[in-house]
């Protein structure tokens, strides 16, 4: 079995070193999340977890160390974004010999240009900060081995950072349709059992709270369409709920607005979408976007920016709707057009299913992957040897 090395710089989803755990010898070295968590839910399988610092330069520093010391344990790195860290890690990686990816979820300068658009509190814009993320994003094209993506447009972010290795685009972790898929009993039923209002049509929100996830706007579509006099409910699940409540209330829609902490992937999650009638992924920057193809795989409609990733999955007029970003009365609108045609939400969210298993189903994704690092391997012989008499 590979020995892979996960780096994990602003903290990984618990599904993602799932699946990661079920194909390969996986061991992470995660910077420390202060007042957070370094994998957001605790793994099923006992993973090896090394915690360096907390500022990004010490953490960066201690990658360098750890790969130095202990580089010839693993048979391939995985390093999360293109920041200090994968610096790090790619240095190592060509002085060891080490195969090296950079798995870039998030287009980090966009991201952060949207503090200008959206303010959030603790989340200012400083040019010497964008500057220093360019400069890395350039450093890390130039010296980087390969590039794992999540969507078409991630790939073209890296290409004019000038990246140079190949770019693989695998969407993980995918989402497993297995569990993510069409309720079997009624709203009425899941809604009682979750505790949700009986009554009202409710929307399901469940990005974090970030200026380029944009929960202003959706809460201003909400205000605009109780001042209309509709019955709606808008369901939030993220670490940053009090943050969301603290915006609901200055946009006077608290009393229809329900949220809690983030809910563990599988064993609530599915059953959060099937209550509801309605996603909605309003962000103004987006890699890919996992909640609308969670969404999507349960049937339930969804309404997203046409932006960044979520154009490649969200299509007007056959797996959903989408909006100009920071337009709340379109979205107002459009929510109304959904909730009043449930015969043309069902065919688009059932087409939308349809395109997450054939492409984004987590078996494949994970097959990709796995595929990816076998490629070409750079196996120490004693590895080799070894691992040929296991398999044998």
């Amino acid at each position: 079995m590979t020995a892979l090395c996960l780096i994990v710089e602003s903290g990984a989803d618990v599904r993602l070193v799932e699946g990661l755990a079920e194909r390969f010898d996986l061991s992470i070295i995660a910077r420390r999340i202060e007042g957070g968590l370094e994998i957001n839910h605790p793994p099923a399988q006992r993973v090896p977890l090394v915690i360096g610092p907390a500022s990004r330069s010490g953490f960066a520093r201690f990658v360098w160390k750890h790969l130095r010391e202990h580089g010839r344990e693993f048979d391939y790195v995985i390093v999360q974004g293109y920041g200090l860290a994968a610096l790090a890690a790619n240095v190592a990686g060509l002085l060891r010999r080490t195969r090296t990816s950079m798995l870039v979820c998030s287009p980090v300068e966009a991201y952060y240009l949207c503090r200008k658009a959206v303010g959030v509190q603790g989340k200012s814009f400083r040019r010497r900060e964008l500057f220093a993320i360019r400069v890395l994003a350039r450093l890390n094209a130039l010296i980087g081995q390969q590039y794992i993506v999540l969507s078409r447009y991630l790939a073209s972010v890296v290409r004019q950072h000038g990246a140079r290795g190949p770019i693989a685009l695998i969407p993980v972790y995918g989402v497993d349709t297995s569990i993510f898929k069409p309720a079997t009993e009624s709203k009425s039923v899941l809604r009682a059992r979750l505790g949700l209002p009986a009554t009202g049509a409710l929307i399901f929100f469940s990005s974090r709270i970030a200026p380029e996830k944009d929960g202003e706007t959706l809460l201003e579509a909400v205000r605009i369409l109780l001042e209309r006099g509709r019955d709606i409910w808008l369901l939030h699940r993220s670490g940053g709920y009090e943050g969301f409540l603290k915006d609901a209330e200055r946009f006077g829609v608290a009393h229809r607005v329900i949220a809690t902490d983030a809910v563990h992937p599988h064993l609530q999650l599915p059953e959060d979408y099937q209550a509801c009638d309605l996603c909605v992924q309003a962000s103004r920057a987006e890699g890919l976007g996992f909640s609308p193809l969670e969404a999507l795989a349960c049937e339930v409609p969804v309404i997203a920016t046409a932006i960044g990733g979520l154009s490649e999955t969200i299509i007007d007029g056959q797996t959903g709707w989408t909006y100009p970003a920071g337009d709340a009365r379109v979205l107002a609108s459009l929510i109304e057009v959904v909730l009043g045609g449930p015969q043309e939400a069902t065919r688009r969210a059932a087409a939308g299913r349809e395109m997450v298993r054939a492409v984004y189903e987590r078996r494949i994704v994970f097959e990709k992957l796995e595929s990816l690092t076998l490629a070409k391997s750079l196996l120490k012989p004693e590895r080799a040897i070894a691992s040929r008499k296991a398999e044998g």
